[in-house]
């Protein structure tokens, strides 16, 4: 079952207006994977934790839509309801059934798993069964694609060619999407790349077969987001903590004019790069860019139209970090903020 439609989700935006909600240009999505205790710390949330995250957003006066709707309206430049979530997991693990799946229908909050269909065919420990993900799409979540194996999707076969390489990946997507589509009725056209891994020639296949790319690179989605990486904010382990988790829930998008190199794949340890900014309610003067929450030497080439130049000092020796830059917006307590995501495939994961 399909939630409200686009054109009755313009209805509800303008009839939220005329209550006194204000209309937005941007939306954030979340990211979970296992909601549960007992699993890596890194990729969990405790049961309670996530209570806390639904009371939080039911409290506080966010809207939490859809996913396919905040992401159509936006791609389409229409505006959604201001301080609006879409909740999304990763991987299809039993926990979302079982624990996050009641919580959900008990606050009455829509939500969308990607899911790797391999360890669901396989009826793989500790992942949810078709029947499942059935019951959980009768009742409205959103079931999308991640693949079928989870594979790191920069990874080369030692023979392959370019080509070779891109049609595995292709014939993968390709075959997650029916299986979703045989058993959920589902057929988003939505990829969230495994460990949020991607590079042009992936990009461009996306596009080649009408995917929306959805990544792991932290900040807001608006109207002038990249639709093949579009960024999510990953809360589990230390980033589930409610004190941070909220300035992620009241984000805003910044526009990025440019940005070089806009390739992710590095086998620089210290890569420099370079921003364009748009003009917006926020100042030049107050953006400030970070990495492992140290801040990034900012070089101003042209302060006047926004260009800016991070070129870092510290080393990254792990397979994916980020460089994310923050700007106040004055008066509301709200921040832009847009990541860069780095991926260094030489190194295991």
């Amino acid at each position: 079952m399909r939630l409200t439609p686009l054109p009755l989700l313009c209805i509800l935006v303008t009839t939220a207006l005329a209550g006194g909600i204000r209309a937005a240009e941007h939306g954030v999505i979340i990211q979970y994977h296992h909601v549960a205790t007992d699993t890596p710390a890194s990729t969990s949330i405790s049961p309670r934790d996530f209570q806390i995250h639904l009371e939080y957003l039911r409290e506080n006066g966010f809207n939490v839509i859809p996913l396919d709707q905040m992401l159509e309206a936006l791609r389409q430049q229409q505006p959604v309801p201001d301080r609006s979530i879409a909740i999304t997991f990763d991987d299809g693990y039993l926990s979302i059934y079982e624990t996050a799946y009641p919580l959900l229908q008990q606050f009455g909050f829509p939500f969308t798993v990607f899911v790797s269909t391999g360890p669901i065919d396989d009826n793989q420990p500790g992942f949810m069964n078709w029947e499942q993900l059935e019951e959980m799409a009768d009742h409205g979540a959103l079931i999308a694609n991640h693949m079928v194996n989870h594979p790191y999707m920069l990874e080369r076969g030692a023979t392959e060619s370019p080509a070779q390489w891109i049609q595995r990946l292709r014939e993968e997507l390709l075959s997650a999407e029916q299986a979703i589509t045989e058993h959920t009725g589902n057929s988003l056209k939505y990829l969230a790349y495994p460990y949020g891994e991607y590079d042009p020639a992936i990009k461009a296949m996306l596009a080649a077969e009408g995917f929306t790319g959805i990544a792991q690179n932290s900040g807001a989605v608006g109207f002038h987001s990249d639709f093949l990486a579009l960024p999510r904010y990953p809360l589990a382990g230390i980033y589930a903590n409610l004190e941070t988790a909220r300035v992620k829930f009241d984000s805003l998008a910044f526009q990025v004019l440019e940005q070089d190199p806009d390739n992710p794949v590095t086998g620089d340890s210290s890569p420099t790069i370079r921003l364009r900014f748009a003009p917006g309610d926020y100042s030049f003067d107050q953006i400030g860019c970070f990495a492992n929450s140290e801040p990034l030497p900012m070089t101003w080439l042209e302060r006047d139209s926004g260009l800016v130049e991070l070129r870092p000092e510290q080393q990254f020796n792990g397979r994916r970090w980020r460089y994310i830059c923050t700007a106040p917006n004055p008066g509301t307590g709200r921040f832009f903020w847009y990541s860069v995501q780095w991926i260094n495939p030489a190194r295991g994961g």
